[in-house]
């Protein structure tokens, strides 16, 4: 037999199980992470596929998976890795992950570098929208070819606040499953209190008004547990953690829909200064708040300047000798 015979009856068999019926079927799920350049995302992956390596810096769209069996000789579930790099510097590379095919299992994760207030912002709603976009785009696509799953989609979005939560008609849940991490909580414990709750209070607005889950990580083991059960549970259906810590004294824990605007209070700003400034949404009015503490960094800051084709890690000596002649 060929390798692919092989592989076609493994497949067989697992359609067709014997006699007694006992199908179990393969839970596919996707997750893209995105984020700071350098914020820590290939470091959180890792430790989601419990692997002991150095982290290298990732290159454009990098891909890895993990498996987890369920039960004893069940076949495994697959979780699908994707990441993004170079902060918001590439953003068009979104449409390869994310897609009509894999739309009902895909998630995102959000990692946001809390020891660099000044890009959060920006970098946050670069990705965001663009994600959001691109993701309506596909929904858009799926009303005309098979509207029961766009319906499907969005109607699970709107389920992640109970139907008699306060903000239900306040939110505009983000389209697909969406858990964003604070991380380097270490470096951001060392600021100033009144700034940390500045940054505490407006990643718990942007988490609620997303009907995202939040939680602020650091390289302490405890906290990177946490921030894994929110992701398992994102990529292998694990049960979601209960537990919620809002305390701005401490690392964030808040699982989607277990935050209210009433327990979040008003931006933090003087009623003064909220008054001058014109807003047309709740968000525009936060962002307002925030970038009057935090002045964004010019978006060509953000960009990356390093060529990758430089890069000693991906050195390979034919093909650097034929760039060469041809730079020549």
């Amino acid at each position: 037999d060929t390798l692919w015979d092989l592989a076609i009856a493994e497949v067989e068999k697992r359609e067709n199980p014997d006699d007694d019926g006992k199908h179990v079927e393969v839970w596919e799920k996707s997750v893209l992470f995105m984020g700071n350049k350098n914020g820590g995302k290939t470091t959180i992956i890792l430790r989601c596929l419990e692997r002991e390596e150095i982290p290298k810096p990732t290159l454009a769209l990098e891909y890895t998976f993990g498996r987890r069996a369920r039960r004893h000789n069940t076949p495994k579930d697959i979780a699908h890795f994707w990441e993004l790099g170079g902060g918001t510097s590439l953003l068009e590379l979104i449409r390869i992950p994310i897609t009509s095919n894999n739309i009902r299992s895909f998630a995102v994760v959000l990692v946001l570098d809390l020891s660099k207030p000044n890009e959060l912002w920006t970098t946050m709603e670069k990705l965001l929208q663009v994600t959001r976009n691109h993701v309506n785009k596909i929904l858009t696509k799926l009303e005309k070819t098979n509207p029961e799953v766009a319906t499907e989609i969005k109607q699970r979005m709107r389920n992640n606040l109970q139907r008699d939560h306060p903000d239900y008609e306040l939110v505009d849940p983000f389209p697909i499953p969406l858990v964003i991490i604070g991380s380097k909580y270490d470096i951001f414990h060392e600021f100033d209190s009144e700034m940390r709750k500045i940054i505490s209070k407006t990643l718990r607005f942007v988490s609620h008004y997303y009907g995202a889950s939040l939680v602020f990580t650091s390289k302490s083991e405890a906290l990177l547990l946490k921030a894994r059960g929110l992701i398992n549970h994102l990529a292998f259906g694990y049960d979601k953690s209960k537990s919620v810590s809002v305390d701005h004294s401490k690392p964030l824990f808040i699982p989607a829909g277990l935050d209210s605007l009433s327990q979040i209070g008003p931006p933090p700003a003087s009623d003064s200064d909220i008054g001058k400034m014109r807003a047309n949404t709740p968000l525009e009015l936060w962002k307002k708040v925030f970038e009057k503490t935090f002045p964004p960094k010019s978006f060509c800051d953000l960009q990356d300047t390093k060529d990758p084709a430089q890069d000693l890690q991906y050195a390979e000596y034919e093909v650097d000798v034929m760039r060469a002649q041809k730079n020549q």
